[in-house]
C-alpha cells in the first residue's frame, strides 16, 4: 500500500514524444518522408503507370508500413497507385514504442497528403487505416486542418473509446500510466485471434520491426485518440467506406456499432458500411482478403458504388448482433 501511494506521489505522467519545431518545408524522398520538424518517416511506394486513383495506408498499433504489401500489390494492378509508411513510434522510426501524440498523427499525414497530392496533381486521392491507422484518419478528417481527400477508408476503425470500456480497465490504464509509464505488456495470454491468417501472424511474430511489448502509457495516447475516433463520427463529410468482420475481438462490436450509427446520422448517402461475416480484425491479411481488396479497388474507381462481395448488404447484421452483445453485458452487470 505505501509503494502505491510513493508512485502516485511520485509524479509519473505518459511519455508523450511530441514534434519539435519547424526546421524546413516537409519534403519526400525515394525511401522517407521528412515531415517538417525534420523527422524521417520510412514510406514504400506500389507505382502504378497513368494510376487512376491514389491510396496512402496507415497502418495499425505496433504494426508498420508493411502491412499494405499485399493488398496495394493488388491495389497496384486496378491502376491504383499505392504508398504507406511508418508513423511516429513505430517500425524504422527512431523512437520505435514510444507514443508521439494525436496531433503529430494529424498532422504527419495532412502533410504528406499534400506532398502526394501535388506529385499527382488531378488524380483523386483516398486515405486507407487499420486499426489505429482508422483512428488517425478520422480525427485528421475532423479537424480544420484536414487533409484534401476525396474519400476515406477504414478497415476494422480503432473506436473503442472509454465510454464503451469497463470502468475498471479504464481505471487501472490511468493508474498505470501515471505510475509505471514505462511498464511493458506483451498480450501474452489473452486467447486472442487477430486473423485467420495463422502463416501471416507466425511472420509477424519474427519480423523485428513489430513491436511485441507495449509501454502502457502508448497504450494510454491509443485509448485518447480512440475516444477522440469514436466521439467524431458525427463530423465526418468525406465519402467514407466503413469495413469490418464478425469475427473480430480487437475492436468490440458495440463501439464500431456507435460509430457506424453516428456516421450513418451525418451522411447515410455518403458513407458504405461492409460487414464481413468471415472477417477479423486484420482484414487486409485474412484468408479472404483478395475480397476486401476487390472491394476496395470497386469502391474507390467507381465512385463508392455498391461493392463485388455485397458486404455492403450486411448492415442490419452488424447492428442486430452489436445490439444483442450490448444488452447481454448489461444483463451481466445487473446479474453482478
Amino acid at each position: 500500500m505505501l509503494i502505491s501511494i510513493a508512485m502516485v506521489n511520485s509524479g509519473c505522467t505518459p511519455v508523450m514524444l511530441t514534434p519539435g519545431p519547424t526546421v524546413a518545408a516537409a519534403r519526400l524522398t525515394e525511401d522517407s518522408f521528412i515531415a517538417n520538424d525534420g523527422v524521417a518517416l520510412k514510406i514504400s511506394q506500389w507505382p502504378a503507370e497513368h494510376p487512376k486513383a491514389i491510396i496512402i495506408g496507415l497502418h495499425g498499433f505496433n504494426d508498420y508500413r508493411r502491412f499494405f504489401n499485399a493488398a496495394a500489390s493488388y491495389l497496384q494492378t486496378q491502376q491504383i497507385y499505392c504508398y504507406a509508411y511508418d508513423q511516429r513510434g513505430f517500425g524504422e522510426t527512431q523512437t520505435p514504442g514510444l507514443w508521439a501524440g494525436s496531433d503529430a498523427y494529424t498532422q504527419d499525414l495532412t502533410q504528406i497528403t499534400q506532398l502526394i497530392q501535388n506529385k499527382h496533381p488531378g488524380v483523386p486521392l483516398y486515405l486507407l487505416g487499420e486499426s489505429m491507422g482508422g483512428a488517425v484518419i478520422i480525427d485528421a478528417m475532423s479537424r480544420a486542418q484536414q487533409p484534401q481527400a476525396a474519400g476515406i477508408i477504414l478497415s476494422a476503425p480503432a473506436v473503442w473509446g472509454r465510454a464503451t470500456m469497463p470502468w475498471y480497465q479504464t481505471s487501472l490504464l490511468w493508474m498505470l500510466s501515471h505510475t509505471l509509464p514505462w511498464l511493458s505488456l506483451t498480450g501474452k495470454g489473452l486467447d486472442i485471434m487477430p486473423s485467420d491468417n495463422i502463416d501471416m501472424l507466425r511472420a509477424l511474430g519474427r519480423d523485428p520491426l513489430v513491436i511485441k511489448e507495449t509501454r502502457v502509457d502508448a497504450i494510454y495516447g491509443l485509448t485518447n485518440l480512440m475516444d477522440t475516433a469514436l466521439r467524431d463520427a458525427d463530423k465526418l463529410h468525406t465519402q467514407t467506406l466503413v469495413l469490418y468482420g464478425e469475427k473480430d475481438q480487437i475492436v468490440p462490436r458495440e463501439p464500431t456499432q456507435q460509430f457506424v450509427s453516428g456516421l450513418l446520422a451525418q451522411q447515410s448517402d455518403n458513407s458504405t458500411i461492409a460487414y464481413y461475416q468471415n472477417g477479423y480484425h486484420m482484414l487486409l491479411r485474412d484468408l479472404q482478403a483478395p475480397i476486401i481488396w476487390r472491394d476496395i479497388a470497386h469502391w474507390v474507381l467507381n465512385g463508392g458504388a455498391g461493392l463485388p462481395s455485397g458486404a455492403d448488404r450486411n448492415l442490419s447484421k452488424l447492428i442486430k448482433n452489436a445490439t444483442t452483445e450490448t444488452d447481454e453485458l448489461q444483463e451481466t452487470h445487473t446479474t453482478n
